[in-house]
């Protein structure tokens, strides 16, 4: 029998209702709303819903006036609610986590579970343009040939645009020790988007210039130390550790800020404060319905940005910089691939074989019975395991020099390292990793992670802190110094 506890708070017409069941392992605290009015001092409530669709519901509604009472309350209910599937498993003698690998109970070892059949068949592609030790250098170059063509066709940027007009400077603001300029670009016939550019102060030459993109959620005026284009996505722009541009200029770089598509600027709703967080997966799926992808579209509009870097006659053209801060290492990879005569690369994230951790990520969430998995729409790439993986990409930026700064397997850097020493350039490549796993006796190295993982285990296997995720100048301002030569 099913059974809901709803909690009702004065002036707080959205109730909380926890609703979970003796007989199943699924339990889930949902929101709906109720006609709410005081008689008598009292609160009361009405249920609208159909009255039909409710048998074999019992409903205990417990009516507090108070609302941090309603609070509490609420919080000691959910928790008492979270002990129900270790109940259901001691009456049914199984919980979904005892399905956590995949295997066959056939003789012939056959699959009839769609997903184990999908999941096989992600587990035993390998990709066409994998990297390969010990090649010479004539086919090593082959190699990074093969993967930038790859790169072109899953990118798939559009080849029949009508040429647009230029970028356009549409403000210039003085900052301490740098001016501010805001710029305007046409990508598309019907497209208008926009970058920031931090020129340091006494300028006398040209000066290196780094392109900056931001993580998920993030935007360019964070990374600009610049308040939103709404309050409520200004987010911690204040923070040190989020702005990336500004530490540039204060190096001496001319630094040059983006946005991710459907973030900041170029968010939707949220632009305005009329939705919270960024939809990325709506015009995600737009873009795969009309055969293009997410990454392929913000490395496209970066691409646009990037050109334009290379004809500035302020910019060093010899020190051109892309840095990626987590989701922006995706289209920092793109950029490099497609354009050799980039200088160098911030990678400033944890470096993953994708592949493997979709693989590996099958245990069931306990909530849900449903296996995870590792990213949203706006990761799916058509094709991408088809070619390579991150590894191979990183590894075919070789010779140029690169920065890792958030560790991952030990295993894929040794696979950059070697691709760097037979670029012969071994001391291009820099990896650190999260200061939890520093030490070398505190990581997993192994060669391949155990399958059956949830989200927070496949971390801790890839020897990843996620609270420790940030911009790290302390490691990336001395390594560019040294990189950057006169």
């Amino acid at each position: 029998m099913l059974f809901s506890i709803n909690l009702y708070s004065e002036n707080f017409p959205t109730v909380i209702s926890a609703i979970g069941s003796k007989n199943s392992a699924k339990v889930a605290i949902i929101f709906h709303f109720h006609n709410v009015f005081i008689k008598n001092d009292v609160l009361q409530c009405f249920n609208s819903r159909d009255t039909s669709m409710c048998r074999n519901l019992t409903t205990f509604a417990i009516i507090i006036k108070n609302n941090d009472l309603a609070m509490k309350l609420t919080i000691a209910i959910a928790a008492l609610l979270c002990l129900l599937p270790t109940l259901a498993k001691s009456q049914t003698g199984s919980d979904p986590s005892d399905y956590a690998t995949i295997s066959s109970d056939r003789p012939d070892g056959r699959f009839i579970s769609s997903y184990a059949i999908s999941r096989q068949l992600v587990k035993e592609m390998r990709p066409s343009c994998e990297y390969r030790e010990n090649m010479n250098a004539s086919e090593f170059s082959a190699w990074q040939d093969s993967v930038r063509e790859g790169m072109r066709r899953i990118m798939k940027f559009p080849t029949n645009v009508e040429p647009q007009p230029a970028p356009a400077m549409i403000s210039s603001e003085q900052r301490d020790g740098y001016t501010l300029e805001k710029w305007e670009f046409y990508p598309l016939p019907d497209a208008v988007s926009t970058f920031l550019v931090l020129k340091p102060d006494g300028m006398t030459k040209p000066a290196p210039a780094v392109l900056c993109i931001p993580g998920s959620g993030q935007t360019k005026e964070q990374l600009a130390g610049e308040p939103g284009i709404h309050p409520s996505i200004s987010g911690n722009y204040t923070d040190p550790k989020v702005q990336m541009a500004v530490n540039m200029v204060r190096q001496g770089y001319i630094a040059v800020a983006v946005d991710n598509p459907g973030a900041g600027e170029c968010g939707d709703l949220e632009r305005y404060g009329l939705a919270k967080g960024y939809d990325y997966e709506t015009m995600s799926r737009m873009l795969l319905e009309v055969g293009w992808n997410w990454l392929g579209f913000a490395s496209y509009l970066d691409q646009q940005v990037l050109d334009w870097m290379k004809t500035q006659p302020q910019i060093r053209h010899d020190r051109i910089v892309v840095s990626g801060f987590s989701l922006g290492t995706e289209p920092m990879m793109v950029l490099g691939v497609l354009n050799p005569d980039i200088y160098a690369f911030v990678y400033n994230d944890f470096l993953c074989n994708t592949q493997e951790r979709a693989v590996v990520l099958c245990k069931p969430r306990a909530e849900t019975g449903r296996r995870p998995f590792p990213n949203s729409i706006r990761h799916l790439i058509p094709d991408y395991w088809q070619y390579f993986n991150f590894p191979d990409v990183a590894a075919s930026l070789a010779p140029r020099p690169i920065i890792f700064t958030e560790g991952g397997m030990d295993r894929d850097f040794r696979k950059i390292q070697s691709a760097y020493k037979t670029a012969g350039a071994p001391d291009n490549v820099e990896c650190h990793h999260y200061p939890k796993f520093q030490n070398p006796a505190d990581r997993n190295d192994v060669e391949h992670l155990d399958e059956g993982m949830s989200a927070q285990e496949f971390f801790k296997a890839a020897n990843v802190d996620p609270p420790s995720h940030y911009f790290k100048s302390e490691l990336i301002m001395p390594w560019l110094q040294r990189m950057i030569k006169p």
